[in-house]
């Protein structure tokens, strides 16, 4: 199984990267803050002004580790890599795909659906009792259509179209009782519905972050099995978009991301002094609670779930590794389907 590198996460304006021996050393004010070895390193994120030297610049391409620059928002910017390798033969199997996904497409959007059910119905057996009788049943009502959607979506025909309409309709089930999972007591704290581009509110800034995150660890596992992450099936194609990356993560952001803002929420260690609100409206994660989600989010991809397909546990940062490689072998004609990840 692939080893779970390190991502790497510089935070701070104004701090130098650079090179030394087979070492990345991290420098704020002309003094080291943090030294760690190339070969342990799968990808660097970095936030706002940083500099990266030349030869650190060469020695990540050279050995496949992904440079990824993002604003103080965290919005994408640009990526730095190597050459691009891939298996031709796959990458032309995936083109043609996509002209007739919807076999790919009827996967992806059932694996989301389900895991946005269960998240809530963990929800209703963890705090059912603590909440209030119409929250709760609306909540329960939103996990009984949710069943009816995914049911619609097994055993029917469908067209691209009524796929991606299903899937928007769970969505606006799931987003509408989203606010119910929230216990946090600041008002401010509070979710309706989704903003994005700029969000609009603490809970949206929170997802559109680690949405970010999860977006380049999709990106770099498809690329690491030779797909192209432009070409996707549910997400229609862009220029710039990386629609494959898009269509991988729809399944894993309810877990990965939506149970991780919730737990940060709930338990405290975000809270409404975190975030600051920029002109336009737009709000952002202060530096100090974007250190906190960092450590978060590197501590939710340690833990260990079984893969049911597989067989395997692993831990959840591999999970759109092996969801990749699950992908380029129904291409391949390996299998006969794409299988999507359940959490159970």
């Amino acid at each position: 199984m692939k080893k779970l590198l390190n991502t790497v996460y510089i935070t701070t304006e104004g701090a130098s990267l650079r090179k030394d021996g087979e070492n990345l050393v991290a420098e704020v004010d002309g003094r080291e803050r943090a030294r760690m070895p190339l070969h342990m390193l799968g990808s660097l994120v970095l936030f706002g002004a940083i500099f990266v030297s030349p030869a650190l610049i060469g020695a990540c391409a050279t050995t496949g580790i992904t440079v990824v620059l993002l604003d103080r928002a965290g919005r994408f910017q640009a990526r730095i890599e190597g050459p691009v390798s891939g298996n031709v033969l796959l990458r032309r199997a995936q083109y043609a795909a996509s002209e007739a996904p919807e076999d790919i497409v009827r996967s992806i959007v059932l694996g989301k659906i389900a895991n946005q059910r269960a998240v809530l119905m963990r929800a209703l057996r963890d705090y059912g009792a603590e909440m209030d009788t119409a929250a709760a049943a609306d909540i329960s009502r939103s996990t009984d259509r949710l069943a009816r959607i995914l049911r619609s979506c097994e055993l029917n025909s469908h067209n691209i179209d009524s796929l991606r309409g299903a899937e928007g309709e769970a969505a606006n089930l799931y987003f509408g009782v989203f606010d119910l999972l929230i216990r946090s007591p600041d008002p401010q704290l509070r979710f309706n519905g989704r903003s994005r581009r700029p969000p609009l509110d603490a809970i949206n800034a929170l997802l559109s972050f680690l949405y970010a995150l999860l977006t380049h660890d999709c990106r770099n596992a498809l690329e690491s099995v030779g797909l192209d992450p432009a070409v996707g099936f549910l997400h229609r194609d862009r220029p710039g978009r990386p629609s494959l990356a898009l269509d991988l993560m729809e399944e894993l952001r309810p877990i990965l991301v939506d149970r991780l803002v919730l737990s940060l929420v709930n338990r405290r260690q975000v809270r409404a002094k975190d975030f600051e609100t920029r002109d336009g409206g737009a709000v952002i994660l202060s530096d100090e609670a974007r250190r906190t989600v960092l450590m978060a989010w590197q501590e939710r991809k340690k833990e260990e779930r079984k893969h049911d397909f597989l067989g395997e546990t692993a831990p959840l940062g591999l999970v759109p590794y092996l969801q990749a490689q699950l992908l380029a072998r129904h291409l391949r004609h390996d299998i006969d389907a794409y299988p999507p990840w359940f959490w159970k």
